[in-house]
């Protein structure tokens, strides 16, 4: 299976509605409407009281086409499959046998109804999942475009069609019972009225016909001067009021009495409005639309107008820019096309906020009592800055907008825009001024602004002041700024213009001083500039798609990035800044290891990724992708599982990773084959036959065996032990750092073999019957006993190598032979050169004065020699290195 080594699919965030129509259930248990909303494949349930995110359905195949509910599921259609879910959540039936995509559904009973795009209506059992009928209709005859169960009509349905008929048919028996003519003009939408026999029906040249099906008659028409009709509810608390939605997003209110308007709703929606539901026996409306809203109206005013009581929204057109806001990471700040600033939590949706729509005029729009219209909003904003330092005492974010060169600021604090609109008085009257870049200093006092035309300005963001410019008077650079920043002590400002300069200004420029006091000069022409606020790191992105990074303190560029195919659109460091995160139009997110310059990590996504941001805590990666309204998160999996980040190899398939869902992925990395096994890695005993490796053992282990006797006697207690009353019995024990017990002189009664121990070895330690008993030289087992015991133990030992005259000479050899064995190895070294140490001091005269120990001595003497002279090549020659280094 193809993965990310690093980032894992989390959620996607900033999903509320689209162009299905909503849902609304009443669950009698919780005494409350659920609102069902269709985000693309999966749906949301959301409690009216509340207005809180109940559940998110699992992630469908594709798109649903559809929505239906009754008490106990709510149906959704993926393309040629109806599936049915229990509590939003749980799948509990599926419906196959469509040949073509699903567009209209209704629960009838315990039958389902379903018509797909061919106009064939099919009938299931919803609990066998059967197809107990079907019907076939004719496109260019009757093609269906909505149905109903009128009240009191048992077994009935009325089909509307495009081409204006209206079909009732029984279903029980399958026999249409009649048919009505029609207005010649595409029913849109049909609704039961309060009053028995009487249906809404809404047609695509704005007229709402209510019509009594007993009768054939209609009772009344109204006509809508907002186009076609596309939505229609009934308030059911005793208020004759029909409510109406339109393509441009108003809703008319019509009083059915006076048969006349009662009341508008202008531009409640900033698209169409294709959900209107009442809720029953509640003065209240829920309305959705394929601007990603979902709003509950009120009507409690005197005049019975109603007004906005709960919003869920997010963005209406795909986001534009994306950073997380604060040092949390709970917040991410987002700028969208539909021209607004939004706050999206990644703790619960509950925190969600908007800092409204960018306008020309924010306080004319308000007194005339509307929302923003086109003449007044400006445009889409391009990029952002913020800064946390003074939040709560005046605007903390600055943004420019696309083709102005107006910035805007905005406070986080109070949510909401600022009133401040900062633009050099120098360029009054120049339309072809446009805005840039934008950086915000770590202190929150000063914006410094980028502008096309080469000017680089700092304004005071408290009071909209200018306050410096930089260059000259025909600019800082040659053509456009593509990035501006500054040091965190407001030293430094630091420009990148699309001339492949890079310049470094005074951050308060003396009088005169027109030229940067250094500049860095690169291959192509600057796209864009990033930076660490913890590092002195900045990456700057390339024209031809490559990415390299200068540091500020030595102004060289110290790593370049190549491997994009195409245009880049965003970077961001990690947090400890090891990492560079980058993302191009080639639809592929790439991670590089800063210290090591290697690429780590690739994938690649379905659409290019726009803009993207690292959490501060490292937790989440955010990105945004064209044509997509939502933003998406990707879990870091190295904060959580060890993850190997081997450079990746070129010639290795970019895999193909999907966009997270609504849901939060519950993937177990095991079973997805997401951890890469890798066997462990053991150290070996040598890296090169003609090196010498030490042990590692601590210094305490062998330091001390030549000064034994001064240790013991520096511990030696001033008083002998007392002598407890009752003395335990004790088991003999071998001398070693862990309690080991010694039962070689214990006789097994278990075994009819004795043990029986030769008199002359009587005075030998059970170290010493060790070493007699090796063959062939396989000192292996022997050497491990004694680099288990402690150095009192080992002295010990090795003076009791004489202890027996019978076999002393024997085991003194033995000695030796192991002591050769291991310098000849070439492991263990400092554990060696003391065990032979502390063997000399103790028998050097024996061997003198005995002839076979002292030929022996001369080999171990050779194997020494040549052993030291390796050390002390690689010790002279480090130290010489580091004397040069030092005087140098």
């Amino acid at each position: 299976m193809v993965h990310s080594k690093i980032f894992l699919r989390n959620r996607a965030l900033g999903y509320v509605s689209n162009h299905i129509p909503l849902v609304t259930r009443y669950i009698k248990r919780r005494k409350e409407s659920l609102i069902v909303t269709c985000v693309g494949n999966a749906f949301h349930t959301y409690g009216s009281l509340h207005f809180a995110l109940l559940t998110v359905s699992g992630t469908h195949p594709g798109e649903i086409t559809c929505l239906a509910g009754d008490s106990f599921h709510i149906y959704t259609a993926c393309g040629n499959e109806i599936y049915a879910w229990r509590r939003g959540t749980e799948l509990k039936h599926t419906y196959k046998g469509h040949e073509c995509p699903v567009h209209i559904m209704l629960a009838f009973g315990p039958h389902l109804i379903s018509i797909d795009e061919s106009s064939i209506l099919k009938i299931w059992d919803i609990k066998t999942e059967e197809l107990t009928a079907e019907l076939t209709f004719s496109n260019n005859v009757f093609k269906i475009t909505t149905l109903i169960h009128p009240a009191t009509y048992m077994n009935k349905v009325l089909l509307g069609s495009e081409q204006g008929q209206l079909q009732l048919w029984n279903l029980k028996v399958l026999k249409s019972i009649y048919t009505f003519k029609g207005w010649n003009t595409p029913i849109t939408v049909l609704e039961q009225a309060p009053a028995i026999d009487v249906v809404a029906i809404g047609l695509n040249d704005g007229r709402i016909i209510l019509h009594n099906l007993k009768f054939d008659e209609t009772v009344f028409q109204l006509v809508q001067d907002w186009g076609s009709v596309i939505s229609i509810s009934f308030r059911t608390d005793e208020h004759p009021i029909m409510a109406t939605g339109s393509l441009d997003g108003h809703i008319i209110f019509w009083n059915l009495e006076e048969r006349k308007v009662e009341s508008q709703l202008h531009k409640a929606h900033f698209a169409a409005v294709t959900g209107l539901k009442y809720l029953p026996n509640e003065p209240l409306l829920v309305s959705s639309s394929p601007d990603n809203s979902l709003k509950l109206w009120i009507f409690d005013l005197a005049d019975g107008a109603g007004r906005l009581l709960r919003i869920r929204e997010a963005h209406a057109d795909p986001p534009t820019a994306i950073r997380f806001y604060g040092i949390e990471g709970n917040s991410i700040l987002t700028a969208g096309s539909d021209s607004s600033l939004r706050v999206f939590s990644t703790v619960t949706e509950m925190l969600n906020k908007s800092l409204g729509r960018a306008s020309f005029n924010r306080k004319a729009a308000k007194r005339r009592g509307r929302a923003v219209e086109d003449p007044l909003m400006m445009p889409p904003i391009t990029e952002f800055a913020a800064e946390i330092a003074r939040e709560k005492e005046w605007d903390n974010i600055a943004a420019t907008h696309s083709g102005l060169g107006t910035v805007t600021t905005w406070s986080f604090n109070l949510g909401k825009m600022g009133e401040h609109k900062l633009f050099p008085e120098k360029f009054k009257g120049n339309r072809n001024v446009v805005a840039s870049s934008v950086c915000l200093t770590k202190c929150g006092n000063f914006v410094v602004i980028g502008y096309n035309t080469g000017h680089v300005e700092r304004f005071n963001i408290q009071s909209g002041i200018h306050r410096a410019s930089y260059g000259t008077d025909k600019g800082a650079h040659q053509g456009p700024v593509k990035g501006v920043m500054t040091d965190p002590l407001n030293h430094t400002v630091i420009t990148a213009g699309r001339d492949t300069f890079l310049k470094f200004w005074r951050f308060t420029p003396k009088t005169g001083d027109t030229e940067p006091y250094t500049k860095v000069t690169l291959d192509e022409p600057i796209v864009w500039l990033r930076y660490h606020n913890e590092s002195s790191l900045i990456a700057v992105a390339l024209e031809d798609f490559t990415v390299v990074l200068v540091d500020l303190d030595t102004k060289n560029i110290v790593r370049r990035f190549e491997g994009h195919e195409s245009r880049l659109t965003d970077a961001s460091f990690s947090p400890d800044s090891r990492w560079l995160i980058t993302a191009s139009m080639d639809c592929t997110i790439r991670t590089w290891d800063i210290p090591s310059s290697n690429l780590i990590d690739i994938f690649q996504v379905p659409e290019a990724c726009t803009s993207l941001n690292f959490s501060p805590t490292g937790e989440f990666l955010a990105t945004t992708h064209v044509c997509n309204i939502g933003i998406y998160l990707w879990s870091n999996r190295t904060l959580y599982s060890y993850v190997s980040l081997k450079a990746v190899n070129k010639d290795d398939p970019i895999p193909m990773i999907g966009l997270p869902g609504s849901v939060m992925e519950a993937t177990d990395i095991n079973e997805d084959g997401l951890t890469e096994l890798e066997p462990e890695y053991v150290s070996p005993e040598q890296l090169q036959e003609d090196l010498i490796t030490m042990s590692g053992f601590a210094h305490s282990r062998w330091q001390n065996l030549l000064n034994i006797d001064i240790v013991k006697k520096r511990n030696k207690p001033k008083a002998p032990p007392k002598v407890p009353e009752n003395a335990p019995f004790f088991l003999p024990t071998i001398p070693s750092l862990d309690l080991k017990f010694d039962f070689s002189n214990v006789k097994d009664t278990q075994s009819k073999n004795t043990f029986i121990t030769h008199p002359e070895l009587q005075n030998v330690t059970p170290f010493s019957k060790s070493l007699l008993s090796v063959h062939n030289d396989e000192f292996e087992e022997v050497i491990e006993k004694l680099k288990m015991m402690s150095p009192s133990s080992i002295d010990f030992e090795i003076q009791s190598l004489s202890a027996d005259e019978k076999v002393s000479n024997t085991l003194l050899l033995y000695f030796m032979k192991m002591m050769h064995y291991m310098i000849k190895k070439k492991t263990d070294f400092e554990l060696a050169q003391a065990y032979l140490a502390v063997f000399l001091k103790w028998h050097g005269t024996i061997i003198t004065e005995t002839e076979s120990l002292m030929n022996y001595l001369d080999t171990l003497q050779e194997t020494q020699a040549e052993n030291w002279f390796v050390l002390r090549e690689k010790l002279f020659y480090n130290l010489s290195v580091v004397q040069t280094l030092k005087n140098m």
